[in-house]
């Protein structure tokens, strides 16, 4: 018997579910009841998609049953299975880069996330929260040898050639055997078995079957002896094909719990069959929470694609838009041919027409969540909460990507606001704006704390102007993307352009320019400004937004501003320009109203030096050099 030593993300993970992880127990059975269906999917695919695979005759099941005495649980299917190498790749390593991030998530708060193990897809492991040794006899479809794959979840596995009395049932497949350990052995009996299986796995599209033994008594109440049976224990019903009249909300709940590994029922699902020119199903599910690794670069793929009820992929991140990442759900299509491979997936007008339909429809739904919560109950307004506060920024994504729904995605989007509680959209900023305001107004850049405290919002405030609060960082490349917010009612339309405040050229609605005579007195301060700072800036102004602050900075309207040059740094982008910021003085101020009457070059230097060095620091940016910063400060606090 060959030994081999687990992947160290494997160990870590196997620790952390036999010394933690003991809330949702129960849910090992769904994810091997889960990884028996994927495996019954890819033969079946096999078999009518590959000639080599289509002598196999294939009547596809799962098998359940348990051994109290041998205090053993059963899970066998007569799927694709695997050989000695899948074994190794499969049950020895996570072949995912989010893997540390996953195993962080889950060690902040084992209880609530034990879940989490299948929605990473490494659900087989949760296996050992009910057993201390699991043993996997397989045979790849198609191949010779069976293969038996052991481990106490440990440090090591081990692999050999399985014995004669260890045959499948069938010709191929996979037989998963746990121990059970004395906690788990309490789902060793049919009405637990047959429970979980119900909630979570009910409509798995394959038969389960449970075998148990049951006692037979005679006519006066004696025991005479057991007889075994077998009874099917789930409906295996596609429900996607089933009509909507059908169905109730707890099937719609049931099965997202089964396709989605998780725990919770969904926020919202949405469910489409369409008849004409393209014939297909679809039915899309949004989770309560965002994916944990929505954010990843490898993020596992939420919706599978069957063609006429035989399953395809759930691996290609062509079925639906990057932005919309977090849906999961299947699309089920009758058109296209099953042997379509994945290069032709992503070109096949078929498909795209069925994706495009389906963003449509997706979007379509996210408005009328938003609507009936703009005028519903506190339920509705809960949901859309829920939902804006998990997905804003994939929306957001979508509105720099899907230029053909960019007109949909921007009345779903939201931001904080200077004069408003909660979320508003750009449609509600727009009905409560001033009769004679030009621009939808907002500032980006750091945290809300820190653009809430900007001086660069005073006059905007003073004159009762309301500016959006954008405090996510990629709303620094969306929000200039879209350029404009265009409201369409009924047959007439509005317009209007969006402001950066903290862009110059914004402040025009902001009253007339400062009184000549008082910026003629101040020019040669700007001038000594501007020599005492040379390059560090790209100009010296002075300011009308400026209310009580001596300085603020502003980015060129067609440079980036800093904070948008150091996420596109940070993103790995080489040809950033340098960009230097604007400083705008208040003239006003008695620390820049003092240097009118002095020729003291390194009074006005170390001025300059903080007024500048200040306003970044209001902007939540880093300075090149906080000890010159601190230097300055204490020449000019000294008596």
């Amino acid at each position: 018997m060959a030994q081999h030593q687990f992947q160290t993300e494997v160990s870590r993970l196997l620790h952390l579910i036999i010394h933690s992880l003991y809330s949702n127990r129960e849910i090992f059975l769904r994810e091997l009841v889960s990884n028996a269906s994927d495996a019954l999917d890819k033969l079946k695919y096999l078999t009518v998609a590959d000639e080599g695979y289509k002598s196999i005759i294939f009547e596809p099941r799962i098998d359940l049953s348990f051994n109290r005495d041998a205090k053993t649980l059963t899970v066998e299917d007569n799927g694709i299975g695997m050989n000695e190498a899948d074994l190794i790749e499969s049950l020895g390593t996570i072949a995912r880069s989010g893997t540390r991030l996953f195993l962080e998530k889950l060690q902040d708060d084992v209880k609530r996330d034990s879940n989490l193990i299948g929605q990473f897809g490494v659900g087989f492991y949760s296996a050992f929260m009910a057993a201390d040794k699991i043993e996997v006899i397989s045979r790849k479809a198609g191949e010779g040898e069976t293969w038996k794959w052991v481990s106490d979840g440990k440090e090591n596995f081990e692999i050999e050639a399985a014995g004669p009395g260890e045959a499948l049932k069938d010709s191929q497949g996979s037989r998963v055997i746990l121990h059970l350990t004395d906690e788990g052995l309490e789902y060793a009996n049919r009405w637990s078995i047959e429970d979980i299986i119900k909630r979570y796995s009910n409509h798995v599209a394959f038969p389960i079957y449970l075998t148990y033994d049951e006692k037979e008594y005679d006519d006066k109440g004696k025991e005479k002896g057991s007889v075994t049976k077998t009874d099917r224990i789930n409906s295996g019903t596609a429900l996607w094909r089933r009509a909507k009249s059908e169905l109730k909300e707890e099937d719609y709940h049931e099965f997202y719990k089964q396709l989605g590994h998780d725990t919770d029922e969904p926020l919202h699902y949405i469910h489409t069959k369409a008849e004409g020119t393209l014939e297909y199903s679809t039915l899309f599910y949004i989770p309560k929470k965002a994916p944990f690794d929505m954010y990843n670069v490898d993020y596992k793929p939420g919706v599978k694609l069957y063609v006429k009820r035989v399953f395809i992929t759930d691996d290609d991140k062509e079925l639906i838009p990057t932005w919309l990442r977090f849906v999961r759900g299947i699309i089920d299509s009758e058109d296209l041919p099953l042997n379509v491979s994945r290069e032709i997936l992503q070109q096949n007008k078929i498909l795209i027409n069925i994706k495009n339909a389906s963003v449509k429809k997706l979007l379509a739904e996210f408005k009328t969540l938003a609507d009936t919560a703009a005028s519903g109950s506190d339920a509705a307004k809960e949901k859309w909460e829920t939902f804006i506060s998990q997905y804003n920024r994939p929306l957001k994504e979508g509105l720099y990507q899907d230029f053909a729904n960019r007109e949909l995605i921007q009345e779903l989007i939201r931001f904080k606001s200077s004069t408003q509680e909660g979320r508003t959209g750009f449609s509600e900023y727009a009905a409560r704006m001033k009769s004679d305001q030009k621009y939808i107004y907002y500032i980006t850049g750091g945290d809300e704390k820190t653009l809430r405290a900007s001086p660069l919002l005073e006059a905007y405030t003073a004159k009762g102007i309301e500016v959006l609060i954008m405090d996510d960082e990629i709303d620094d490349i969306v929000i200039p993307s879209l350029g404009r917010y265009q409201k369409q009612s009924g047959d007439t339309s509005q317009e209007w352009e969006l402001k950066a405040i903290n862009r110059s050229g914004a402040d025009e609605e902001l009253g007339d320019k400062p009184d000549k005579t008082a910026e003629k007195e101040i020019q040669p301060v700007i001038e000594k400004i501007k020599k005492a700072l040379g390059d560090r800036v790209k100009e010296v102004k002075l300011s009308r937004r400026l209310q009580d602050s001596p300085s603020c900075i502003v980015a060129d309207a067609n440079d980036p501003s800093i904070q948008m040059a150091q996420l596109l740094k940070a993103m790995g982008q080489t040809e950033v320009p340098d960009t230097k910021p604007i400083l705008e003085v208040n003239g006003e101020h008695p620390l820049v109203a003092g240097l009118k009457h002095t020729e003291d070059e390194e009074r006005i230097a170390d001025v300059a030096g903080v007024l500048l060095d200040q306003a970044l620091l209001v902007e939540g940016l880093k300075l090149k050099d906080p000890a010159d910063f601190v230097k300055r400060l204490n020449r000019l606090l000294a008596p």
